[in-house]
């Protein structure tokens, strides 16, 4: 009988100790997640901050672009005004949109194309979104390894009822995004 009482305990014990394991691991899944998403936000913020600077530039070579400058402006102060991954997602797409679109424009404007304080804020816009793709993938890839922790037995036993629940990836979800890109040279 006493033998049985230390097999029920160390039975218990090891529960317990997987218990505790499985916890850790999903508490720093989710850090990292939160991390990369972190990441992106600091990111965007960035980007945020070079807007109005070279939507101001191009301004004044191609005031006729009114469009473009207004979709712009109200796209950037509702991503401002985003607070989850749901409602970020979107709204990023569109103003990734309209940015190429502004950088387009640029095309019909030689002199705008000429101008040094332009060339700079485009370079630095490039440089913005690269960091942006990077933060974007080192959250997607910290939120896929954390839906699969909680998803798998017997982790999908315990995360439900620690209050972990999956979270969205950034997904393209503007289908123009994927098209393949024309460049021509002259």
């Amino acid at each position: 009988m006493e033998n049985m009482l230390y097999i029920l305990l160390a039975a218990a014990a090891v529960l317990i100790v997987y218990i505790i394991y499985i916890y850790n691991s999903l508490v720093r899944k989710k850090a990292h997640a939160d991390n990369g998403w972190s990441q992106i936000d600091v990111q965007l913020k960035r980007r945020y901050d070079l807007i109005p600077n070279l939507v101001e530039t191009v301004k004044a070579y191609a005031a006729h672009e009114r469009e473009i400058f207004e979709r712009i402006a109200s796209l950037r102060s509702a991503s401002l005004a985003a607070h989850s991954v749901e409602e970020t997602v979107p709204l990023q797409n569109q103003l990734t949109g309209a940015l190429k679109s502004l950088l387009a424009v640029s095309e019909n404007y030689p002199d705008l194309k000429a101008n040094q304080n332009f060339l700079s804020l485009q370079e630095e816009l490039s440089a913005t979104e690269n960091k942006i793709a990077f933060a974007r993938q080192y959250y997607n890839d910290a939120v896929r390894e954390y839906n699969i922790a909680i998803s798998v037995f017997p982790n999908n036993l315990l995360s439900g009822k620690l209050g972990y629940g999956p979270r969205p990836l950034w997904a393209v979800d503007d289908a123009s995004e994927r098209n393949t890109v024309n460049v021509s040279f002259g």
